[in-house]
């Protein structure tokens, strides 16, 4: 795949609505920008927040300043924005944190709580780090988490329940996979998204998150420093092939390509 320059993938990112007038409505950014003020533990992702965020007026200027939404309060309703250039850049800080990962053949931990999406992004990305020496975790069997299973394809942890892979925000597959490795099988860095990566940033590791800009936890993980980096995008975007251009630019900039 050609390795697109960074304006050329701007534009890529708006016209495939992964950055840009994004699919997610205002309304629903809103709710849940609430919901994680008044201390709704499932949109923590993972994160201990304590009693540090408790307007919701200071979740949406973090998430205008760090994701790119509207920063107009009274914009209750309608379309919202993820701005393609904090992606862009989101994108090249975890390509800097990826040429470290390499240059120490660090041993890392991939996984994702949206498999319909994102699977082939933490996969193209765990093979790169691999050929460069990297340790990609295996995670242990018969690992149990929210009444289901915490399995591994393609490299990439994932929650299965009724022979499915499940769309989760939970971290406690995170809690089962890090417990079950113990402190001798421990990652040097973990790339994910939703609890999976706020989980890991909570328990000290280094970690990379994907993030929608319904998910304000990640952000403002990063903003305390909890995350090392949270990247904004629409999370599910309608076909998982335009992640494509995205993935090979972070790649090339990292060195793993």
């Amino acid at each position: 795949m050609p390795i697109l320059s960074r304006p050329a993938l701007v534009e890529h990112l708006v016209r495939t609505r992964i950055a840009g007038d994004v699919a997610t409505p205002r309304d629903n950014n809103l709710s849940h920008y609430r919901k994680l003020a008044n201390g709704d533990r499932h949109y923590w992702l993972g994160l201990e927040l304590g009693d540090r965020w408790t307007d919701e007026q200071d979740v949406l200027a973090v998430m205008a300043e760090r994701c790119g939404v509207i920063d107009d309060p009274a914009h209750r309703t309608g379309q919202d924005t993820i701005d393609p250039e904090l992606t862009v850049d989101g994108l090249d800080r975890m390509a800097a944190r990826l040429r470290k990962a390499a240059a120490g053949k660090e041993r890392v931990l991939f996984a994702t709580g949206h498999p319909g999406a994102l699977i082939d992004v933490h996969s193209r990305v765990a093979a790169g780090l691999r050929a460069q020496g990297c340790d990609i975790v295996t995670i242990p069997g018969g690992l149990v988490a929210d009444e289901g299973y915490v399995v591994q394809f393609a490299d990439v942890a994932v929650f299965e329940r009724g022979a499915s892979l499940w769309h989760t925000h939970s971290p406690e597959p995170m809690n089962a996979i890090l417990d079950a490795l113990g402190e001798d099988g421990r990652p040097d860095l973990v790339i994910a998204d939703h609890g999976w990566a706020g989980r890991a940033g909570q328990r000290g590791i280094d970690s990379v998150g994907y993030a929608d800009c319904n998910d304000p936890a990640l952000f403002i993980g990063e903003a305390e420093g909890t995350m090392q980096v949270t990247i904004p995008l629409d999370d599910h975007v309608l076909d998982p092939r335009f992640y494509a251009p995205m993935t090979a630019y972070t790649l090339n900039a990292s060195g793993l390509l």
